[in-house]
């Protein structure tokens, strides 16, 4: 690594899309260096990759139009650094540290690097406590762990940014009271990953009608911008939430999504001449992803719990690129196509969504056994599915037609109005504590509303508001 102030000289010797190969031979810049021109201040590279003894890999972050062969550049041997600090908070910047939110253009004073943080592992903690959403079928079947990870997994249009902006909203803003009085020690960073720009301003929107924008801190690297900005966005809302989860916050992390992260990896691999692996995904996926989630620690200091959106391509769950991500997930929550269609929302596949926490040691058994029976009841009702189909339910024995039944009203039950989405459902949010949750589902298992139609729970908040 070059002294303070000393500059190591680089000529650009080929530039395969977003990846420049450039030589340096009076010295060596480091991985994760920035890569800069005397010339045009827009033209920025961070070193990627070795690809010989004194020629490098750079992923060309802005500029690229500039560069040619034979192009001069240099490193001072610093990294890429973005804004932290409370003025980030309420704002939405670039990996460069520059406002994309129309507002002051004036600069953000205290910055860190995007690199990992030296955290000893003896200060990494872990904790089994349940951190509450007041949606019901978060809470109840696949709960966020406080200071765990939660994924939701989905294809294309089934709501997993809406689900993750409720979750924003009710963790941040809302407790059992309907006001969190405790937000001054929560903060939030969202990185936007390859989503288009519409949605990263309908986000921005929403935060601030709802006032949670001054506890957010966002970073966006959206689907127009290069593979190399893409990549690293993630990187930087990581050391984003770093910071914050050091200065003693307990933060919340969400990343929309992680499959882009994964994408932009694998169009960095194929540019760097890399030989893919499996579903032609990079070789270097599966320790690309462990770096990535390993920073999502929490410590003695602060609390991070991680909220990521997952895009399943073709709904297809067995992907290579989602595959990679299910081993550092706490909670998985699967979005359905087929629940969408159906018009529940969320559009959760309570079949296919679990948590490691759904252990009596960390639950209350009332919880436990509710879960189990719920679990077994929507089951066996999948099952009598196809014979309704063909023959009607009235055509069922009468234990079949109980569970049938039984099995509709719990899939209604946890369909909910979303305060962020009010006009979607035509009732006004509603936030539900778990033990309210719990209590009207053993009412339901126990037979109680037997006699209700099913689609008279559709969209509600407790079981009270049908009594």
């Amino acid at each position: 690594m070059p002294a303070d102030n000393m500059k190591i000289q680089g000529t650009v010797i080929g530039l395969t899309g977003q990846v420049a190969e450039v030589e340096f031979k009076d010295g060596k810049p480091n991985v994760g260096d920035m890569i800069l021109s005397a010339k045009q201040p827009k033209v920025k590279l961070s070193v990627y990759a070795s690809a010989s003894a004194n020629r490098f890999y750079c992923l060309v972050l802005s500029g690229k139009i500039y560069l040619c062969r034979g192009y001069k550049v240099y490193s001072e041997g610093k990294k890429l650094e973005v804004p932290v600090g409370d003025k980030v908070l309420g704002r939405v910047v670039n990996i460069f540290g520059q406002p994309v939110d129309g507002l002051s253009e004036g600069e953000f004073a205290d910055k860190i690097s995007i690199d990992k943080d030296s955290t000893p592992y003896s200060q990494i903690i872990t904790k089994k406590e349940i951190w509450e959403t007041g949606i019901k079928v978060i809470d109840f079947f696949s709960p966020l762990i406080k200071g765990g990870k939660l994924g939701l997994f989905g294809g294309a249009g089934v709501g997993k940014t809406l689900l993750l902006t409720e979750i924003l909203h009710n963790v941040l803003m809302l407790k059992e009271d309907g006001k969190n009085k405790e937000t001054k020690k929560r903060v939030s960073v969202f990185a936007g990953v390859g989503e288009r720009i519409r949605e990263g301003q309908e986000l921005h929107e929403e935060l601030s009608e709802r006032g949670v924008l001054p506890l957010v801190a966002l970073i966006y690297g959206p689907m127009s911008e290069n593979a190399a900005v893409r990549f690293m966005t993630a990187q930087a809302g990581a050391a984003m939430s770093e910071y914050f989860r050091n200065e003693g916050n307990d933060v919340l992390f969400f990343i929309d999504n992680v499959f882009r992260f994964a994408q932009a990896g694998s169009e960095l691999s194929i540019l760097t001449k890399n030989i893919p692996s499996e579903d032609g995904y990079q070789s270097t996926l599966t320790s690309e992803m462990a770096s990535f989630h390993e920073r999502l620690v929490s410590t003695t200091k602060g609390i991070v719990s991680t909220i990521e959106a997952i895009y399943v391509p073709s709904d297809d769950l067995s992907d290579y690129g989602v595959q990679s991500i299910y081993p550092y997930l706490d909670s998985i929550v699967a979005l359905s196509r087929d629940v969408y269609q159906q018009g529940l929302l969320p559009a959760v596949d309570i079949l296919a969504t679990s948590s490691s926490i759904l252990n009596p040691q960390y639950i209350s058994k009332e919880h436990y056994d509710s879960v189990i029976e719920s679990l077994s009841t929507l089951k066996n009702a999948e099952s009598l599915e196809r014979m309704v189909a063909l023959v009607g339910e009235k055509e069922l024995s009468v234990e079949n037609q109980k569970i049938y039944k039984r099995g509709k009203i719990l899939e209604n039950y946890m369909t909910q109005p979303f305060f962020v989405a009010e006009d979607q459902t035509g009732n006004p949010g509603k936030y539900v504590p778990l033990t309210q949750t719990v209590e009207d589902v053993r009412a339901i298992l126990s037979g109680a509303f037997d006699d209700l139609e099913p689609e008279k729970l559709l969209f509600i908040g407790s079981i009270a508001e049908q009594k």
